[in-house]
């Protein structure tokens, strides 16, 4: 294996490293945000939970693997263009840090979407049509199908708290199982996206690259998840055990369903939209918290651009890796 491909594994693992850190705890902050457990027992149960989602993908994620590759997006030959694939992981985990460092839950695959279109623009050649119909358009539809998802769900919920008043071990034992469905949806919607760049250097196949993956993104969550865990905690909306449920399932639910179907989904999104909404229902939504919150939604993407089309104008520049 050469330079290269070392440095491609090498930020593909930061940029796993980086969705843990920021995404691990979207499934469970409900748990600890209604004060079911502390932020221990959640982040642990991120990690498990989210860890059996990556690995599931290894049979299910073909889907979201292809749609990553690049293919279809840029030309062929780029795809497998080693400069390309560095300066799409370089992009995607510098901008994912510094959103972690930040303390603002981002979305990865606008990460890795807004660096495929900034190396692709710089190499000259981006198809439009893809970057709308199978990235945008499910990006943007996510969040408001998520909010109005969490509205619905916790309407249900909430007819049913009102005959089982209080704290009871269903709806505990229903809330630590939500968390952990929207936990594993994630690993099975996040993993394939970071494993189709490294499956893309020629080093490791599919399944071996999610293993990879999946192992960086669990030592992220345990690691460095903290800020990010109290803006998901306590930062988007108060809430009881009863709509942290609420929100749980509706994530799941969605998210899961975009998995199968290959649809590239923000759990991000998906997640805030939900507890979002029912923050909305109950009049609990912290809209100081929320609205740098959704800025930083608005700049991940061009800046994940401009970090990884600076990065392949410096690589095509030098020539070091011809």
């Amino acid at each position: 294996m050469n330079a290269l491909t070392w440095m491609i594994v090498l930020w593909v693992v930061v940029v796993a490293y980086a969705n843990g850190a920021n995404a691990n705890f979207k499934g469970v902050a409900s748990l600890y945000g209604s004060g079911t457990c502390g932020y221990g027992a959640a982040v642990r149960w991120a990690a498990v939970a989210t860890a059996a989602g990556s690995l599931a993908a290894a049979g299910l994620g073909g889907a979201m693997v292809k749609a990553f590759s690049g293919k279809g997006l840029v030309p062929d030959a780029m795809v497998a263009e080693p400069r390309f694939l560095l300066a799409v992981a370089g992009g995607a985990g510098g901008a994912g840090l510094l959103a972690t460092r930040l303390g603002f839950p981002v979305s990865t695959t606008h990460l890795l979407v807004g660096a495929l279109m900034g190396s692709g623009w710089v190499a000259g050649s981006v198809n439009g049509g893809m970057v709308w119909e199978s990235f945008l358009r499910p990006l943007l539809v996510s969040p408001v199908l998520a909010v109005v998802a969490g509205v619905v769900v916790h309407a249900v919920v909430r007819r049913v708290s009102r005959e089982r008043e209080g704290r009871t071990r269903g709806l505990e034992a229903g809330h630590w199982l939500s968390a952990g469905a929207v936990c594993f949806a994630r690993g099975l919607n996040d993993t394939p996206k970071m494993a189709a760049l490294m499956a893309g250097s020629g080093w490791l196949g599919g399944s071996w690259a999610m293993v990879l993956v999946a192992a960086a993104i669990a030592c992220g969550g345990l690691v460095g998840a903290k800020r990010v865990a109290e803006t998901l905690a306590h930062g988007i909306t108060g809430m009881d055990p009863w709509e942290g449920f609420a929100a749980n399932l509706a994530t799941a639910l969605l998210v899961t369903t975009a998995s199968v179907h290959g649809l590239p989904v923000s759990t991000t999104h998906v997640s805030v939209g939900a507890l979002l909404g029912i923050g909305m229902v109950t009049g609990q939504a912290r809209w100081k918290t929320v609205r740098p919150v959704l800025a930083a939604w608005v700049v991940t993407l061009p800046c994940a651009a401009v970090l990884a089309g600076g990065a392949y104008a410096v690589l095509r520049l030098t020539g070091e890796f011809r």
